[in-house]
């Protein structure tokens, strides 16, 4: 076994002094899902540090509906059914309603029967971070936008091939953006993933 080296002990010891640890990256029965790994690859592109970024709290209760607000920054969950986008079968993509950074896309979405919006893997895997959540008494995988430090909903392991995940995501944590406004909100890169010949290739929905 390879011993650790000075350096190494000596950078591990400033992290633990400094409270940092790498987040708990799990599936809801505890164990790491092995398909998990490829629905958290970038389809498009990984973007840079800082592109995207929460506003202070004061301009997230002037700018959010109080539900917006409650579900993002209080971990709360909306009605199922009665939520916007649960039933949206429009092309474009889903990105987080408070830093604006892609999220999801509805080629990977899917009618799960739960009445709220959910996929199969993330747009750009490196915006979503999951969490280990004890909150109600059994360990459940929560999902988080990284730069917004938004709450977003859970993950969970009965979801549809290729990767068995199901993301069940909050539609208040969300703004979708219709392929067709791609480039005039900013987001034309992704205006490629709509293309026609791209999406017969990809093989549209699972």
């Amino acid at each position: 076994m390879q011993k650790n080296s000075p350096i190494r002990i000596f950078i591990m010891a400033i992290l633990l002094a400094a409270g940092i640890s790498a987040p708990s990256y799990s599936a809801p029965d505890g164990s790491t899902p092995a398909k998990a790994a490829d629905a958290r690859e970038a389809s498009v592109k990984t973007p840079a540090a800082g592109e995207y970024k929460k506003p202070s709290d004061e301009e997230l209760k002037k700018t959010l509906s109080p539900l917006q607000y409650k579900v993002t920054q209080k971990e709360g969950t909306e009605r199922p059914f009665s939520n916007e986008y649960w039933d949206n079968k429009k092309e474009g993509i889903y990105v987080d309603i408070v830093s604006g950074e892609p999220l999801f896309s509805s080629r990977e979405k899917f009618d799960s029967g739960t009445g709220w919006p959910s996929f199969w893997k993330p747009l750009e895997g490196a915006n979503v971070v999951e969490v280990e959540d004890d909150s109600l008494f059994v360990t459940r995988t929560e999902v988080r936008s990284r730069n917004g430090d938004s709450h977003l909903g859970h993950v969970f392991n009965d979801g549809p091939d290729p990767t068995g995940l199901r993301y069940c995501i909050n539609s208040a944590s969300l703004r979708f953006i219709p392929k067709e406004d791609l480039e005039k909100e900013g987001y034309e890169q992704y205006k490629v993933l709509f293309e026609e010949e791209t999406y017969s290739n990809a093989g549209g929905h699972p």
